[in-house]
This record gives structure tokens, C-alpha cells and sequence, in this order.
């Protein structure tokens, strides 16, 4: 016997229509929310500028058809690509996220919300020169624009982290990079409120990416360009929405063959934050990487060793054992063994991550590279690394007043000798030590410009940067002009 579902055409999912009502018809009215906006802004670009010294990511950009260039099109910092606002959404997502040094929330489900600025930034450009071209009818569009949408886009998928875990069920967190950016870059190119619920029901329909990349065995570099394939597709999916593309409402809630019953084992979306109450929450508390481009459930690990090379660096091999207690979300994650293949493997290593700034004093991305692993001593200490779950410190990563990454770190050397345990709750990226950070981020920052331009240019970005009235009155188009080689 067949069981027949009803064809009757249902509402939309109110998942979808309350996403929409947020990001259509919510004020931000938080300058706190905006200034910390401008900070991401500034240091996910500088990410992506210090990426284009990868071989590895370089090869990957540029249009599909060499050559190509696209009239009015969105251009690509630090590059003299102008493309097509899908391809240049690809781009810049994967020039973001290639090092792992761009922002990160950690809640239920773990991710990095400034990897929606590939697709906003492009689709913003795109934008911006066709209405100062007079191809499109509309006002000036401004950064002002751009670090709302940022905003929005953060809200949407920190707050769906929050209590919904797609990496349980072997989804990638970059599905949420998708749905944020469809929805805002939707509202962005003019879409109405029903026109982001259509193109959101996309977003939730398409097959979604498995985490298979981000995990032994099969651990690769394509955890550096997911988010790019995702931000990009969603610009993709606002445009044919806007082309007038039919949408599927029950998308999430249809028996047998929607998200919830396929891929979701039959839950439905949970939320610690209503979406009524979505504001700038995960704008206000997002986590920057600001020393060191390493997975963020082991920032407080590293920063411990640190802290420790000058008691530990002359005594390396009479090290006898490394204890670090650490959440289980780290545990999970990055508690790794064995051989370590590539850049994307050693990455996601505690061991491996603890062990060179132990030997070092430091790490960088250059410290993930082959050259760098062919030291002995690193697989040699990384063997005695051993990662034990506190149970504490897990309810703390997840209190939401709390949201702390704590790792403790304890070294024994041969004969009996034992370091004091170093602790450290927040990591320096972390909202409740933002002061001690901005300085830094803004460090980071003049950096990464110095790898691509000359130091008039330079001066001139990071002059417009640091003044949040005159860069958020500055058009789209003529910012990303200064970042043009």
C-alpha cells in the first residue's frame, strides 16, 4: 500500500518567514554592533590579502574562462580580477576562509559568519557599479549597507548554531554560510520579504556539504574553499529567485522529503534565541583570531604554550608527557593521531598546533606547511600530547552568559618533574577581552595590507578604515577600488 501525500500547496515554513521578516524588516540601531561590523570587515579582507601568498588558493581564482572580464562587475581585493558576481563571491569566500584565521562562533554547531562576506561583498560591488553606471535606478549604495548585511548575516547563522548541530549528522557547517547569505544578499540585490523566503527555501533544498573533507581519513583543502562554494551559490540562488524562480515552501517540514526527515533525522529546528529577539548578538560577541591562524577550539591551548616555550624550549626532548584538559567539542574535533597529510590536517590537530608553539614560540600559517612538519621533533612531542574532556569546561562553552574555549595545559618532564597547570578560560579574540584585542586586530591588519600594496595605498585604506562615519558614507564600489592592484 502507497501512502500519498496531499498535493495541496501549504504557507511557508515559519522557520523561512521569520528569517525573512528579520532580515526585510529588522532596524540595527546598535553602534557597538556596527563598530565591531567595521572591525570584521578590515581583518576578513586582511585574511584574505595574506591567503593570496598561497600558491595553493591563488590557483583557484580568477574567472572560469581565463581572461574573462566582466563589465561592471564585482572586482576582487588584491587582485585585478573584475568578475561575475557568482564567480567573485567563490573568490573571496575562498580567499577568507584559506587559513583559518578569519572570525569563528562556537556554540552547538561551530562556523565562521564573516564567511558570508564573500558573497555580500560581491554581490554589493556588483551592485554599486551598475547604479553608478546608471544601469540600475537606485540610491548610492554604502558600506553603511554592507556592515548591515554583515550583521544580519552573523545573526542568522550564530543563531541557528546555537542549538542545532549538523555536524552530528555529518552536515557541514557551511550549510548555515548558505542560508545567511542567500537570505541577506536576496534583500540586498532588492529582493522582497517573499522573494528571501523563496530563495531561503533554495538555500534548504540544495544537497547539502558533508564533512568528510574535515575529517581523518580524508582531510583536505577543500575546508578552505567550502565556504567560498557556499556563499557563492547563494548568490547565485538570490539572482534566479529575483529572475522570478518559484520556491518550495514546506522545504523543512515536509514528510519523507524535507531537510528535517532527510538530513535531519526528523528533528526540527530548535532555537535559544527567538527569532523575534534576533538583533546583533553574534556581531557583538563573535571570536577573532588575532594571534595565530589556528582552529579555535585550541586558541587557549596555544596561547598556554606560548606562555611556556621560555620554561620548556631547551628541555624539549626531556618533556615525558603533555596533558591538556580541554571541552568535548575540542575532543571531537581536532584531538588527533596518527600521520598528519597535509596543511588541512595539521590545522585541525591540537597536538600538532600545541606542539609547534611549544618547540617554536610561535605559529603561523607557514608552520602547517611540509617543510615545517619534516621537523622531528614535533611528531616526536606531538605523540606525548594526550587530550582529556572536563566536563566543566564543556558547560561552559556552552552557557550562553559564558561562552568560554577553555583549555589547561600541564607539562611533566622525565624524572618526575611537573609545571604548574596553565589555565586559560578566553582566548584573546574573545568578547570579554576585546580591548586587549583591538589593538592587535588592528596590527593585524596594516600586515596584511603590506603584503599586496605600496604604502601610500596602505595608508590611505587603513586611514578610511579607522574613521567608522567617513567609511560608512563611502560607496561600495570606490572601497573596494583602494584594494585593487
Amino acid at each position: 500500500m502507497t501512502l500519498q501525500t496531499p498535493n495541496s500547496r501549504q504557507q511557508p515554513d515559519q522557520v523561512l518567514v521569520d528569517i525573512a521578516d528579520y532580515v526585510a524588516n529588522r532596524s540595527i540601531q546598535s553602534e557597538p554592533a556596527y563598530e565591531t561590523a567595521r572591525y570584521c570587515l578590515m581583518d576578513t579582507l586582511g585574511c584574505g590579502l595574506e591567503a593570496l601568498s598561497y600558491p595553493e588558493c591563488t590557483r583557484l581564482l580568477g574567472p572560469i574562462i581565463p581572461g574573462t572580464i566582466v563589465p561592471n562587475g564585482a572586482k576582487v581585493p588584491g587582485t585585478r580580477f573584475q568578475l561575475d558576481p557568482v564567480q567573485a563571491a567563490f573568490n573571496i569566500g575562498a580567499m577568507i576562509r584559506w587559513l583559518d584565521f578569519n572570525d569563528t562562533w562556537l556554540a552547538a554547531e561551530w562556523g565562521h559568519p564573516s564567511d558570508n562576506l564573500g558573497g555580500i561583498l560581491a554581490a554589493a560591488d556588483w551592485l554599486a557599479r551598475n547604479i553608478a553606471a546608471g544601469n540600475v535606478d537606485r540610491e548610492p549604495l554604502l558600506i553603511r549597507d554592507l556592515l548591515t548585511a554583515m550583521i544580519k548575516a552573523h545573526e542568522i547563522q550564530g543563531c541557528l548554531a546555537l542549538e542545532n548541530s549538523f555536524n552530528r549528522v555529518g552536515l557541514d557547517h557551511v550549510l548555515l554560510v548558505k542560508v545567511a547569505s542567500t537570505a541577506v544578499v536576496t534583500h540586498l540585490l532588492g529582493g522582497s520579504r517573499d522573494q528571501i523566503v523563496t530563495a531561503l527555501s533554495q538555500a534548504w533544498v540544495d544537497g547539502q556539504a558533508l564533512r568528510t573533507y574535515r575529517h581523518a581519513p580524508n582531510t583536505g583543502s577543500r575546508k578552505s574553499w567550502a565556504a567560498g562554494d557556499a556563499t557563492s551559490r547563494a548568490v547565485w540562488l538570490a539572482l534566479i529567485t529575483l529572475k522570478g524562480e518559484m520556491g518550495y515552501p514546506s522545504v523543512l517540514t515536509t514528510k519523507n522529503w524535507g531537510f528535517y526527515d532527510v538530513l535531519f533525522r526528523g528533528r526540527s529546528l530548535q532555537f535559544q534565541r527567538p527569532v523575534e529577539r534576533w538583533g546583533t548578538y553574534v556581531m557583538e560577541n563573535i571570536l577573532f583570531k588575532v594571534s595565530f591562524p589556528a582552529e579555535f577550539h585550541a586558541q587557549t591551548a596555544v596561547e598556554c604554550a606560548m606562555q611556556l616555550h621560555p620554561m620548556v624550549r631547551e628541555r624539549i626532548a626531556d618533556i615525558e608527557k603533555i596533558t591538556i584538559r580541554t571541552h568535548e567539542a575540542a575532543v571531537r574535533i581536532i584531538d588527533k593521531q596518527g600521520p598528519l597529510n597535509n596543511y588541512a590536517d595539521r590545522d585541525h590537530c591540537m597536538q600538532y598546533m600545541v606542539a609547534v608553539a611549544l618547540i617554536f614560540g610561535r605559529l603561523t600559517a607557514a608552520d602547517y606547511s611540509d617543510d615545517v612538519a619534516r621537523d622531528e621533533r614535533i611528531n616526536n612531542l606531538r605523540g606525548k600530547i594526550t587530550c582529556i574532556e572536563d566536563s566543566q569546561f564543556t558547560r561552559d562553552y556552552h552557557d550562553p552568559e559564558k561562552r568560554a574555549i577553555a583549555n589547561a595545559v600541564t607539562v611533566e618532564f622525565k624524572g618526575g618533574e611537573k609545571l604548574p597547570e596553565l589555565v586559560l578560560e578566553y582566548p584573546i579574540g574573545h568578547s570579554r577581552r576585546r580591548k586587549e584585542a583591538i589593538p592587535l586586530l588592528e596590527d593585524k591588519f596594516r600586515t596584511n595590507l603590506a603584503r599586496r600594496f605600496p604604502v601610500k595605498q596602505q595608508k590611505a585604506i587603513i586611514d578610511l578604515c579607522l574613521n567608522q562615519k567617513r567609511l560608512e558614507e563611502t560607496p561600495v564600489n570606490e572601497f573596494v577600488d583602494m584594494f585593487v592592484i
